[in-house]
């Protein structure tokens, strides 16, 4: 049958003087990605109370949780409008919560108008939610990148690429 030799045991051999070094078996350290310095936990949503009155544009990539007057366009990743809060202005975000007041066009992937929510406006969306009660006058657009315009507060999409022919004004007669 088998027999156990110690031969196949760690450590040193019988007869041995010098013991040959034993290998360990190192933890590899796992590779960063490549931004793993540069990833910072997502700051708290901004808040502007129902005190503050602002005129100009606000623009943030972060959220915006806003409660009071607002004179001019916003751009956010998230903006959600309190109940009595009014904004005059060009609205865009990712997403767009309207609880309050927004007299302009709204823009938004996802725009979600809750049964307080007062729009005067056009709204551009990829998706939309009214509740019932919601009052709202203008016209609704859906299109696959409602956010794919010029610059902030223009109104005016991107130019379409030109087709090549150029219009030539036509000749005058004396």
């Amino acid at each position: 049958m088998f027999s156990k030799s110690k031969i196949n045991e760690p450590g040193p051999k019988a007869g041995a003087s010098e013991q040959a070094p034993v290998a360990k078996p190192v933890a590899k350290e796992m590779p960063k990605p490549a931004g793993a310095a540069a990833i910072k936990p997502k700051p708290a949503a901004s808040l502007l109370s129902s005190d503050l009155h602002i005129k100009g544009n606000l623009k943030t990539t972060g959220d915006i949780l806003i409660e009071g007057q607002i004179e001019g366009d916003i751009r956010a990743h998230l903006l959600t409008v309190g109940e009595g809060a009014t904004i005059k202005g060009e609205v865009m975000a990712d997403d767009v919560v309207v609880n309050g007041r927004v007299i302009g066009r709204v823009r938004g992937l996802k725009v979600r108008l809750t049964s307080s929510a007062r729009v005067e406006g056009d709204i551009i969306h990829k998706t939309i939610a009214i509740e019932s009660g919601a009052h709202f006058e203008g016209s609704v657009s859906r299109q696959d990148n409602p956010l794919n315009t010029g610059p902030l507060g223009s109104g005016v999409p991107k130019p379409a690429p030109a087709s090549g022919s150029v219009a030539k004004p036509a000749p005058t007669s004396k």
